[in-house]
């Protein structure tokens, strides 16, 4: 295969690029993202280059100059915006700057009395050149006058020379600018989502709990419904939260269901794990009776649409050997040297309970079914899949699937619940998967979040987009078990600033930090028991009316909802952490900057204090001019400079969210 020509103008390193366009790198709706690429020629003359974004319909949409970001190093970025879903593209365009090159040449030799007036007649000739184009008549005027003067040999030179040098002329070619021997890079492709596809809060939970109440008569819990369910929607929804999210609704299998804390043997009533799923009552496309019927379910979706929340379902591509796959498919498991068929295992761990697909056996058999069961689920009012475990699944399975459901149903979201291996979790994104956990429940000191908050939103977003948990039925990490309310109120904070989507899983709000010995789980787990909570005590702790401010913070703030805007701003303590986000105003929906300033103790047991050393440039402000910020946590307001002192005890207040605002 010959090798690619290199323009005249060599444009190399673009990114935002996947595998070399083989795979489109994300955007979404309404949110600027970054173009970056090295850009140079030969010699001295100067160069310059313009960002491209491409539409859907193949005509370019909008472009935007591009700024050397890096000196002596001819790297180059611009930021675009996308204003629809659908697969845009983008291209980077080198070229050869004349007028920048006359400006340099000639400041400096009419400075020195060196050629000054063939350099004023090359200006004079550049000009006249840049308005014989097809521009607005303002335009044409102002570099025709330009011109003329410059040309005028009865004026002083350095009058001439201001003319062509002057803001006017430097504006209308920043607009219009005279581009020589343009050499476009090749199209690279982006895949552009719906908001929800990147930001939106998650809230967890078991359905069969919500209502489960135990029988004094027969000895045995009843389960929770779908209607009894609904009864949370309205407080969940109040909190501010934007999905919904429900684990297996599906029956359960009875062969090797587990007990209560993941006991091998299960006691008369145990509900059993809903992911070992599957029974006489049907599989994936069934619900669990206990549960209720379709029926219920859609009475379920509607009401939380009602309340402006969609609804989220766990899939789990696994089956319980009471499963009717296992039935009728037993070629779709894999099967041991002494017939059985082989249970999952991650050892030393085993889930007696489970056996999993093997998509090398009748791919095409798995597919159909698979993609069947996620048509059902959709027709019933599901847009998003949280999906456990793809990592454990073929990457061919997963690009073929989200592939047809991004062509099918474009509003469908997959979030990949993959805690594994960075290449696998780069590339399940890169294939496909619209959000991705991530390792924010493991990152605590002040390093490791400023490492891990700069990767996710300048590093790898084109490639995962970041969804923060601080907890989930299965992580209870020892940071959370040790640290009491102070810890879940200052995680909380970090995952709803820190990323534009983030989760909680349901009983966040009762600080459930007692781990079953030896795991990082909760004893007493959910996913083995029914657990009802008394929800007139959800604020005792105060996370209830937290969790209810940041989703309130996130929707104020335009800043909060996109990924890529983010700096570390250095302190004095190593346990505060600071951070700001901002979106510029020709982005922002509001028509105006908008910056927040967090900054965290991350100490949940101590008050520390600490000189913040702000970044002025990135917040939009000057470095010589004080600013006021509004603590949109505890509703304040303040006058700082570039270095404010802060202190911060986690038994008022574990963090401040700062609103930014120039005097």
């Amino acid at each position: 295969m010959p090798a690619r020509a290199i323009g005249r103008i060599p444009v190399t390193e673009v990114f935002p690029v996947i595998e070399d366009g083989q795979w489109p790198a994300k955007g979404t709706v309404g949110e600027p993202f970054p173009v970056r690429a090295t850009v140079f020629r030969e010699g001295h003359d100067a160069v310059a280059a313009t960002a491209v974004l491409i539409a859907p319909d193949g005509t370019d949409h909008s472009w935007a100059p591009m700024r050397d970001i890096a000196k002596g190093l001819d790297r180059y970025e611009a930021w675009l915006c996308p204003d629809a879903p659908g697969l845009w593209g983008f291209r980077v365009e080198g070229w050869s700057d004349p007028y920048a090159t006359w400006v340099h040449d000639a400041t400096i030799k009419v400075d020195a009395g060196v050629d000054v007036e063939l350099m004023l007649t090359e200006g004079a000739r550049l000009l006249t050149r840049a308005a014989d184009r097809d521009l607005p008549d303002d335009v044409v005027a102002v570099l025709r006058t330009a011109a003329a003067i410059l040309a005028d040999t009865t004026r002083d030179p350095a009058d001439r020379l201001a003319a062509g040098l002057s803001e006017d002329v430097v504006r209308v070619l920043g607009d219009h600018p005279l581009r020589d021997m343009v050499s476009p890079s090749v199209a690279y492709p982006l895949q552009v989502d719906r908001r929800l596809a990147q930001t939106g809060a998650w809230y967890e939970m078991f359905p069969r709990s919500e209502g489960a109440y135990f029988d004094q008569m027969t000895g045995r819990w009843v389960s929770g419904t779908f209607r009894t369910a609904m009864e949370r929607i309205d407080a969940i929804a109040a909190m501010g939260f934007d999905v919904l999210y429900l684990t297996p609704i599906h029956p359960i299998g009875t062969t090797n269901r587990k007990g209560r804390n993941n006991t091998l043997h299960a006691k008369p009533g145990d509900p059993g794990s809903p992911y070992g799923i599957g029974s006489e009552a049907g599989g994936h496309d069934a619900i669990h009776p206990e549960l209720g019927t379709f029926e219920d379910f859609d009475a379920f979706v509607a009401r939380a649409r009602e309340r402006g929340m969609e609804v989220a379902l766990d899939i789990a591509l696994q089956c319980s050997p009471d499963h009717p796959w296992v039935r009728d498919h037993p070629e779709w498991f894999t099967t041991r040297a002494d017939g059985t068929i082989a249970f999952a295992e991650n050892p030393p761990k085993k889930y007696q309970d489970i056996y999993p697909l093997n998509f090398d056996n009748d791919p095409e058999g798995i597919y159909v079914a698979i993609r069947d069961m996620l048509e059902l689920w959709v027709s019933h009012g599901v847009t998003l899949f949280r999906v456990d475990n793809p990592h454990t699944k073929a990457l061919v399975f997963w690009q073929r699937l989200l592939t047809e459901f991004r062509e099918k149903h474009p509003e469908v979201v997959f979030l990949a619940e993959a805690f594994t291996r960075p290449a696998m979790m780069r590339t399940l994104g890169a294939v496909g998967f619209h959000q991705s956990y991530t390792y924010f429940a493991w990152r605590n000191t002040k390093w490791e979040l400023s490492e891990y908050l700069t990767e996710v939103a300048t590093q790898t977003s084109h490639m995962l987009r970041p969804a923060f948990w601080p907890t989930t039925h299965d992580i209870l990490t020892p940071f959370m078990q040790q640290g009491g309310t102070a810890a879940f109120a200052l995680r909380a904070v970090l995952a709803a600033t820190g990323a534009p989507t983030y989760g909680i899983y349901s009983g966040y709000e009762f600080v459930e930090n007692v781990a079953r010995p030896g795991v990082e789980e909760q004893i007493d787990n959910e996913k083995y028991e029914f657990k009802p909570r008394d929800w007139s005590r959800a604020n005792d702790a105060g996370l209830a009316m937290l969790l209810g401010t940041l989703n309130w913070i996130r929707r104020q703030h335009p800043a909060l909802q996109q990924l890529h805007q983010l700096t570390i701003h250095p302190t004095s303590n190593d346990f505060v952490l600071a951070f700001s986000k901002r979106i510029e105003a020709r982005f922002s929906p509001t028509g105006a900057d908008d910056t927040v300033l967090v900054i965290v103790n991350l100490d949940p047991f101590l008050t520390h204090e600490s000189t913040v050393y702000l970044d002025m440039e990135a917040l939009g402000l000057d470095p010589a001019q004080p600013f006021r910020v509004h603590d949109e946590l505890g509703n304040s307001d303040h006058q700082w400079s570039a270095t404010p002192w802060v202190r911060l005890d986690p038994r008022v207040q574990v963090a401040h969210v700062m609103a930014v605002r120039s005097l």
